[in-house]
C-alpha cells in the first residue's frame, strides 16, 4: 500500500495539482478567446478597409513610348515592372506616371533618348513577374524597375514565396545583362483607411517584407530603394495632394516623389555620369547585407547595393552592403499651392 501513497498526491497536493490544471485551462480559454476577438476585430477593419478602398475601374494611362527624343545617341531602353505602383494607377495624365516621370527625368539627366515599355499590370502580385518579365526580354532592355510586394502583403502571400517569384525575375533579367532597380514593399500601415490595430500589423508585414526583398534582390544581383512610408508624413499633412481619391494609391505629386527617390538608383545601376561611385571601404554606410535591408526598411528613401571591403565581397555576417541616403533629384517635383494643377510635375528632375 505504501507505493500506492508514492504516486497519488495526498489531499493538499491534489488541490494543488488541480488548482494549476483549472488556471492553465482558463488561461489557454482566455487566450483563445483574446485571439479569436482580435482576430474579429482584424476581419472587421479588414472589411470596413475594402469598403473606404474603391476597387480599381479604369485603367491608368499608358506611358509607352520615346522620351528626350531631341537627344542624340541609341536609346536607353527602360521597362516598368510590377503592380498598380508601378502602372501608375491613380492618374489620369500619361506624363504623370511613374514610368513617364523616370523616363522623362533619365532622359534629361543623361541627355539620351529613353524608349519606355511598361509591362506592370494593375493587381499584380509578385507571382505575377513571371509572364512580365517575358514580355519584356522580348524587347532587350538596359534598365527595369520592379514596383511589387503590397499586394503580396493583403493577400498574405507567404514572404518567402514572394520573395522566390520576385528573385526569379532579377535572375532571368540579370541574366540578359538588364540592370535591375527594385523599389521595395510600401509600408502599407501609412494607409489611413486601413486602421489600428491592423495598420500595426501591416506595417510589420510590409518591412518585414521589405527587408527580404532587399537581400534577396541585391544578392541576385541588383539595387534596392525603400519606399516603406515615404508618402507619410506628407500624407498627414496633405492627404488630398498625396494620395489619390481612392486614398490608397499615390496621386501625381506622390508619385513624383517616389520617383525622385527612384532616379538616382536607376542611373547608378546604369553606371552613367557621376552618381555611379565607388562604395568606400571602410566607410560607415557599409555594413552586412541583413543589417542594411533591416536599416533599409526602417528608413524610406534608402538604397542598398552589393559593396566590397577590402576587395572581398563577403564578412563574417554575409555579403557587404552599401547603404546610401542620396539627395532626392525631385525636390521641386510636387508643384507649389497657386501653380496649376495641370502643371509638369518633373522641374526637380531635370
Amino acid at each position: 500500500m505504501g507505493d500506492v501513497g508514492s504516486v497519488v498526491p495526498v489531499a493538499p497536493q491534489w488541490r494543488r495539482v488541480w488548482r494549476i490544471a483549472r488556471v492553465a485551462a482558463i488561461g489557454t480559454g482566455a487566450t483563445a478567446a483574446a485571439a479569436a476577438a482580435t482576430g474579429g476585430v482584424l476581419l472587421g477593419q479588414a472589411r470596413q478597409a475594402r469598403r473606404t478602398i474603391p476597387m480599381a475601374e479604369a485603367p491608368p494611362p499608358r506611358c509607352d513610348g520615346v522620351y528626350g527624343a531631341r537627344y542624340p545617341g541609341r536609346p536607353v531602353t527602360m521597362v516598368i515592372l510590377g503592380d498598380s505602383s508601378a502602372a501608375g494607377y491613380g492618374v489620369h495624365r500619361r506624363r504623370e506616371t511613374p514610368g513617364a516621370l523616370l523616363a522623362t527625368g533619365l532622359s534629361r539627366r543623361l541627355h539620351r533618348p529613353v524608349r519606355l515599355h511598361r509591362f506592370a499590370v494593375v493587381g499584380s502580385l509578385s507571382a505575377g513577374l513571371k509572364p512580365q518579365v517575358e514580355s519584356a526580354l522580348d524587347v532587350g532592355p538596359d534598365i527595369a524597375v520592379i514596383l511589387v510586394g503590397g499586394n503580396d502583403v493583403t493577400n498574405r502571400t507567404p514572404p518567402a514565396l514572394a520573395v522566390r517569384y520576385l528573385v526569379d525575375a532579377v535572375r532571368a533579367l540579370r541574366a540578359a545583362g538588364c540592370e535591375v532597380v527594385v523599389g521595395t514593399c510600401p509600408d502599407l500601415g501609412a494607409i489611413r483607411p486601413i486602421q489600428p490595430p491592423l495598420r500595426w500589423l501591416a506595417r510589420r508585414w510590409s518591412r518585414q517584407l521589405a527587408a527580404a526583398q532587399t537581400v534577396a534582390v541585391v544578392e541576385a544581383g541588383g539595387w534596392t530603394v525603400s519606399l516603406g512610408d515615404l508618402l507619410g508624413p506628407r500624407f498627414t499633412a496633405e492627404p488630398a495632394r498625396m494620395f489619390a481619391w481612392d486614398r490608397f494609391h499615390p496621386s501625381a505629386e506622390g508619385y513624383a516623389m517616389a520617383v525622385a527617390a527612384l532616379l538616382p538608383t536607376v542611373i547608378s545601376a546604369l553606371g552613367i555620369g557621376a552618381e555611379r561611385r565607388p562604395a568606400p571601404t571602410g566607410a560607415a554606410g557599409v555594413r552586412s547585407l541583413p543589417d542594411a535591408a533591416q536599416e533599409a526598411a526602417r528608413h524610406a528613401g534608402t538604397e542598398v547595393s552589393a559593396a566590397q571591403v577590402r576587395g572581398r565581397d563577403r564578412g563574417p555576417a554575409g555579403r557587404w552592403a552599401q547603404l546610401r541616403r542620396r539627395a532626392f533629384f525631385g525636390v521641386g517635383a510636387v508643384p507649389r499651392p497657386g501653380r496649376a494643377a495641370d502643371a509638369p510635375t518633373l522641374e526637380g528632375l531635370a
